[in-house]
């Protein structure tokens, strides 16, 4: 058993392995996934001059020139574009930046690559965004706690199970800051958005896209729930309502099932 934490790509991603490997094996798994998380950072990052997105977005680097991990990445934000009529868009904020999708995918990559490897038994988290497989031991669930969008130190849900992803797309941390394509604006409606799944790709790209869509983006999920596609939801608006889909996977001792709605204002007389 190994438990890793590393600061990459603007967050720590945990690396948790359960499987009862030798100590050598655990420690070059973990080298490895750390060595892949950073090589996305690199080609990926918008805060990098040098990075292949930076620089195909500034016309230095044509596609094909990138790497075919680049182009995978922009044909897959370019369905999912498609798919979400417009609102997941990879140049919603007037320049590349497919972020909604590449962490959760990058995470997803890197479990495929854990279980290839003999690695059954592990849960990587990037920030919120978790990828679980197998169990963290015999019986047991891996338990993902929701955070709850005004009370940082509890879970407004806890998720659990042995093979899925969970992503969350939120204001609460910063701000208003996913773009809503079709107005140009940021989105405020909507305060957290969780969706969970079989790929963490799509899910990440899945919960930003709901919080583009703003109260439009309920009715999506839930529709995206009904389609058998595997992907269940939850969603706190931003005057604290909570909604869930049928089959988000609550792990049955949760006591926050039904998360406590946003604080009151208080009067204006009380306000200092």
């Amino acid at each position: 058993m190994v438990y890793h934490v590393e600061d990459v790509m603007g967050t720590a991603v945990t690396i948790e392995i359960t499987d009862p490997l030798p100590a050598a094996t655990l420690a070059g798994l973990v080298e490895r996934t750390c060595a892949w998380l950073h090589e996305v950072d690199r080609r990926f990052s918008t805060y990098r001059e040098d990075s292949e997105i930076s620089r195909l977005d500034r016309g230095e680097l044509s596609l094909a020139d990138c790497s075919p991990d680049t182009r995978a990445v922009l044909d897959a934000c370019e369905a999912l574009r498609r798919e979400t009529g417009g609102t997941f868009d990879a140049r919603a904020a007037g320049r590349l930046d497919p972020s909604g999708y590449v962490k959760g995918w990058s995470v997803e990559v890197a479990s495929a690559r854990l279980a290839r490897a003999g690695a059954l038994n592990h849960c990587v988290n990037a920030g919120g965004d978790v990828r679980g497989r197998g169990r963290p031991e015999p019986g047991r669930d891996w338990r993902v706690g929701i955070r709850h969008p005004w009370e940082p130190d509890r879970s407004a849900w806890v998720v659990a199970g042995t093979d899925f992803a969970v992503a969350t797309s939120g204001t609460y941390e910063r701000g208003p800051h996913v773009i809503d394509p079709h107005s140009g604006e940021p989105a405020r409606a909507l305060r957290s958005v969780t969706v969970t799944g079989p790929d963490l790709g799509l899910a990440d790209a899945y919960a930003t896209a709901a919080l583009a869509m703003g109260m439009d983006g309920l009715l999506w999920l839930a529709r995206l729930a009904d389609s058998g596609s595997g992907y269940e939801s939850a969603a706190i608006t931003n005057d604290g309502h909570a909604y869930t889909s049928g089959g988000l996977p609550v792990a049955p001792d949760d006591p926050t099932a039904d998360p406590p709605a946003a604080p009151e204002p208080e009067p204006a007389a009380a306000r200092t």
